[in-house]
């Protein structure tokens, strides 16, 4: 939990429009702060500039295009470099267009510091399950009726309703996983976690820290946790920067260039290479390239195996969007103060609804469903508490649209060090569990645990409910289920059992 060291709010009258409009100063903060946490979290999120049109933006859909339409093989059947540079920007683009669009209206009407853009594992169950069974058009319309039907559950209070229906120690363990999970992000992002050889895991390159990427990163967690024992306001923006300052000086000095997909130069930098590329007018062209209703079709032709196989589908991208967000709330709220007695964020009605407009966006946009950021909690740590945090990120993400080469000067070694530290403050709330207990000790351990091991939020908080609710069962405590987790944890039985039912119907 983040230590409140500012002074009481000022009298009502005296404060300024903007801060009476975000509640500034309500919620102890200040503008200089919020801006400082808005940057924060736009730099430790905004690689997803770079790395969403890596996922989408160079997969095939079933007729072998590129999302752009551009065809996918030259003439000699070789790849099309220059259409897969074609794809690559335009994605871009629209990731940067969206992810601030919507970033903006969370921090407007969510008044929440939730950053919002192209979801990491919902854009690759997109790329590589939808996409290659139609066109790009018609998975994006999928992705706009998954966004119509969770806006549809939040305005008829479903969702706020299951949000209020779990136990408060599975909250808090959802937030601590979340801690984990985003330090071993940040770990793997900044190439300090590989796979290993014989291991799933391992330290560095074949368990050694090798590499000046790497002396990035570890002068960047160094600085950070020195400025935030000495209590420099600042601490984490002023890491990233020197960090990120460091790695263009070592770039340019000794052009060490990125990894290699064939696994070639493992000491390069992880994704982006810090150095400065000519600039360029954004092509927007993916916007609104949306078919709502070719993906229910078979050569024209409806057939029940088909809808029945995307209906799954598209339950399992709801339910991953659904809950991935719950998650996230949670840990931006705790990490912030910001939740009330019962665990609930101020206006959670108006975050979700924003939150799933924004996957109705990122269909529109042909960039994906978009949902919110656990990086997000980098710019809470950094003192961040209101919407306007969440106003200066999008504006970032918008200039981002036309500065691209700026935001990849800074490298995940620069950035990671932030998602790694606010690990440590997020799993601070491990303390609140009571482990004596098995039905709350054993669904918070597998909540906790899960999310970083199988790398979902989805899993760790589907993993989580159903123990619960198992636990409370063979103990004779079924009074004490709420009947919308079971509800839940039915849902969760179906996304974890989807492979088996998809064999049932294809087969």
């Amino acid at each position: 939990m983040a230590t409140d060291t500012s002074t009481a709010p000022a009298p009502e009258t005296s404060l300024s429009g903007l801060d009476r409009f975000f509640d500034i100063t309500k919620r102890r903060s200040t503008v200089g702060r919020e801006v400082r946490g808005g940057l924060v979290t736009f730099f430790a999120m905004a690689y997803i500039i770079a790395l969403n049109p890596l996922i989408i933006g160079t997969v095939p859909d079933m007729n072998g295009n590129l999302i752009s339409g551009a065809p996918m093989l030259d003439a000699a059947g070789n790849v099309d470099g220059a259409a897969v540079g074609l794809s690559i920007a335009m994605v871009a683009a629209a990731t940067a267009l969206i992810a601030g669009l919507m970033t903006v209206i969370m921090g407007v009407v969510g008044r929440f510091p939730m950053a919002i853009a192209s979801g990491l594992g919902l854009n690759a169950l997109v790329a590589y399950t939808l996409a290659p069974q139609m066109t790009w058009p018609q998975a994006m319309g999928l992705v706009v009726w998954e966004g119509i039907i969770i806006t549809i559950l939040v305005l008829t209070g479903f969702r706020t309703a299951v949000f209020k229906a779990v136990p408060p120690p599975l909250r808090t363990a959802i937030s601590v996983g979340i801690g984990l999970f985003i330090a071993f992000i940040g770990l793997v992002n900044a190439g300090v976690i590989r796979k290993g050889a014989g291991t799933p895991v391992t330290l560095g390159v074949d368990g050694n820290l090798m590499g000046w990427p790497i002396v990035v990163f570890l002068v960047g967690i160094f600085l950070l946790v020195t400025l935030h024992v000495l209590k420099v306001k600042g601490a984490m923006l002023i890491s990233i920067i020197s960090a990120t300052v460091l790695a263009i000086i070592l770039e340019a000095t000794l052009a060490i260039g990125g990894q290699a997909v064939d696994g070639s130069n493992p000491t390069g930098w992880s994704l982006n290479v810090p150095s400065l590329t000519s600039f360029s007018m954004p092509d927007l062209g993916l916007l609104g390239r949306v078919d709502m209703i070719g993906a229910f079709f078979v050569d024209g032709k409806f057939q029940l195996a088909h809808f029945l196989a995307l209906v799954v589908l598209v339950f399992s991208l709801l339910l991953a969007d659904f809950f991935d967000t719950m998650g996230t709330m949670v840990a931006v709220g705790s990490e912030g103060d910001l939740l009330d007695g019962d665990g609930m964020p101020p206006r959670t009605t108006e975050i979700l609804l924003v939150d799933s407009l924004g996957a109705v966006a990122g269909g529109l946009g042909s960039v994906s469903s978009t949902t919110s950021y656990v990086e997000s909690t980098a710019g809470v740590g950094e003192g961040a508490r209101t919407g306007l945090a969440s106003v200066v990120t999008g504006a970032a993400f918008l200039l981002a649209i036309f500065l691209a080469p700026l935001v990849n000067l800074v490298p995940f070694e620069a950035a990671s060090p932030v998602l790694v530290f606010v690990g440590f403050l997020m799993i601070s709330q491990v303390t609140d569990i009571d482990w004596t207990k098995p039905e709350i000790g054993i669904p918070v351990f597998l909540t906790i645990i899960l999310m970083p091991f199988a790398y979902s939020i989805t899993v760790g908080i589907g993993a989580g409910f159903l123990a619960y609710v198992f636990i409370r069962l063979i103990k004779g405590e079924w009074r004490k289920i709420h009947p919308l987790m079971c509800v839940v944890a039915g849902m969760f039985v179906v996304y974890f059992a989807q492979g088996v039912i998809l064999g049932l119907i294809n087969g």
